[in-house]
Order: C-alpha cells, then structure tokens, then sequence
C-alpha cells in the first residue's frame, strides 16, 4: 500500500472485457514526506469516486484487483484503497 495524489482520470476506447464500467484514474505516487513525488504516475481502477488533487491509499495486490474486478485474467494491477482525509 501507498500514498498516492490523483492527478488525473484516463478514458480508453479499447480497453479489457473486465476494466468496461470502471473508472480509471491517473495517480502520483508520493514519497514518506507525503507532498515529494515517488516514482511515474500510475493508473489505478477506483471504486470509491476519488477526485482530482484527492490523497489515495493504492496497492498493487493482483489478488485484491481480481476480486474486485470479478475476473481471474483481468490486466488491472493498481487499485484504490481508500480516500485520505485532510
């Protein structure tokens, strides 16, 4: 799990069987101070309605994104945990 600031959301003509309803969402990874960017953006499936600028809690649990996907072959690798509060 990390810290993660939406940055953005991704729209995809072609995409997955199993990503068709969900929303997409551009994240930055951040660092321990929590402001410092910690490596690429990332695209991650939200299920909570995360906005922009919003602090999310990601993870890349592969078995976590089937589940939440319903399906074993999906692609998804980065989800939305959780919104922060400020």
């Amino acid at each position: 799990m990390q810290n993660a600031r939406v940055i953005g959301t991704a729209t995809a003509t072609v995409k997955h069987p199993s990503m068709h309803g969900w929303k997409l969402l551009v994240v930055q990874p951040l660092g321990p101070d929590g402001r410092s960017a910690d490596g690429d953006p990332l695209l991650a499936v939200d299920a909570l309605g995360a906005g922009g600028d919003d602090v999310v809690i990601i993870s890349s649990d592969g078995r976590g994104a089937r589940e939440l996907i319903g399906c074993d072959n999906t692609p998804v690798r980065w989800t939305v945990l959780g919104i922060v509060d400020r």
